[in-house]
């Protein structure tokens, strides 16, 4: 049986409570257990970004944020991009309508990210490019990515 899923897009003040605590769970299960990486996820970017998951059961299973990362020159960055489930597509189902919908709510002229090493390809097939030498994040191997819209 197929379950249903919700595309949901909201800001940080039209989130409810359930939603809040469901993210940062499944933000905890992927970048801190799965990952096995110790780093201060709650940031206070969350405040001020645009939320967007799939939500399925009252579970979210696939999230991403994105906020304006240079508001002069309409740069929008996205992060802590995550399924709960690897390997069936709806990561790329996720960035693709994520980025519908940045383009729709935020206006960008480019949308960045500083993405792991192993995803390059992931992002690169939605037209992301490298864009700098790889660099550690928080233990992890990363480079930036960039989106010219």
């Amino acid at each position: 049986m197929v379950k249903l899923m919700n595309l949901v897009t909201k800001y940080f003040n039209e989130l409810t409570t359930t939603e809040l605590y469901e993210i940062l769970k499944s933000r905890a299960e992927i970048f801190v257990v799965e990952q096995n990486c110790t780093y201060q996820d709650l940031d206070d970017i969350d405040y001020r970004s645009l939320h967007i998951f799939y939500e399925s059961d009252g579970k979210i299973i696939a999230y991403l944020r994105a906020f304006e990362k240079d508001a002069s020159a309409r740069i929008v960055q996205i992060g802590r991009v995550l399924t709960l489930t690897h390997g069936t597509g709806l990561g790329g189902k996720l960035l693709k309508e994520g980025i519908s919908h940045i383009r729709e709510k935020m206006n960008p002229s480019s949308i960045y990210i500083e993405a792991q090493c192993y995803a390059i390809g992931f992002y690169e097939r939605e037209g992301f490019m490298v864009s700098s030498g790889e660099f550690l994040e928080d233990g992890i191997p990363h480079v930036e990515m960039v989106l010219i819209i």
